[in-house]
This record gives C-alpha cells, structure tokens and sequence, in this order.
C-alpha cells in the first residue's frame, strides 16, 4: 500500500505519481481545475456508480461529465491540492483533498457573488483497468453554500 501526505496540487500529484491507480485518482481531480470535460473519458468507465450523486444526477460518466461542467462553469482559479492518498487492496484509493476558488459563475443555485471559497473532501474510489469504476466522495458542501451566498468580499 501506498500512503503519501502531502500538500501538492492535483497536477503535481499526475505528474509524480507511483502507480496508474494514484494518477488516475489525481487526474480525476485535475479535470475539475481545468474544466476538461473530455477528459471524463480518459478517466471515468463509461458505468461509473457514483453512490453520492447530486440531486437529479445523470448517472454513470454523464453525471460525472456534468458534475465537472457545473464546477467550471460556476468557479475560476479551481486548485485541488492533495493532502493525503493512499492505495489500498482491491484497486481502490482514498484522498483527501482541498479546493479553492473563485465563485465567478452561477453555482448550486446561487448566481455568482465574487467570494474566494476553500472546502475540504474525501474522495473513495475503486480503478479497474486505469478507469474509476465507482466513486464515494463527501465535500464541505454547507461551507460551500455559506461561502457562495455570503456578501461580497471586498477586494
């Protein structure tokens, strides 16, 4: 098993990774900085089960697809950093990781207020044949939405 802790961004974490598994999992995070929507393909399996999908998800790599879009759409200047992954039997990884941002865009419901945000998650996913095949995720979504919905900040 591999266990790094570290406060690299998700790039970084591509780019040094030690196993498909550990990339893959950074990569899945990457495509939320970069908005790369085709790039789902290169990581999700096309019957991705997501267990934690929004309300009114597409499911499998549509939802995944959409999920990414709603972030570029809704954020700039998105940078996950990886602050601890490890790989565990079965193919399966587990991250924890830290985003920033700017709320520049319509997100969630609420249209775009200018604030910096900076929320915590948990990502849990199994990769069979340098694909994610399932995914549990959890992120500070009440953080989120009281940073979104909050005055603008001054600059």
């Amino acid at each position: 098993m591999t266990t790094i802790t570290t406060n690299n961004t998700a790039s970084e974490m591509v780019r040094s990774a030690t196993s498909t598994a550990l990339r893959v999992a950074a990569r899945e995070l990457e495509l939320y900085d970069t908005g790369n929507v085709d790039g789902a393909d290169e990581v999700f399996a096309p019957n991705v089960i997501d267990h934690n999908p929004a309300t009114d998800a597409a499911s499998g790599i549509d939802g995944m697809r959409a999920s990414i879009a709603a972030v570029r759409d809704g954020f700039t200047d998105t940078q996950h950093r990886i602050l601890f992954q490890q790989e565990l039997p079965g193919g399966w990884v587990a991250l924890h990781w830290r985003m920033t941002a700017v709320h520049t865009g319509d997100a969630f419901g609420f249209p775009a207020s200018g604030n910096t945000v900076d929320i915590n998650g948990q990502d849990i996913m199994r990769i069979v044949d340098g694909k994610i095949s399932e995914i549990y995720h959890v992120e500070e979504l009440l953080k989120l939405t009281q940073q979104i919905s909050a005055p603008a900040q001054p600059a």
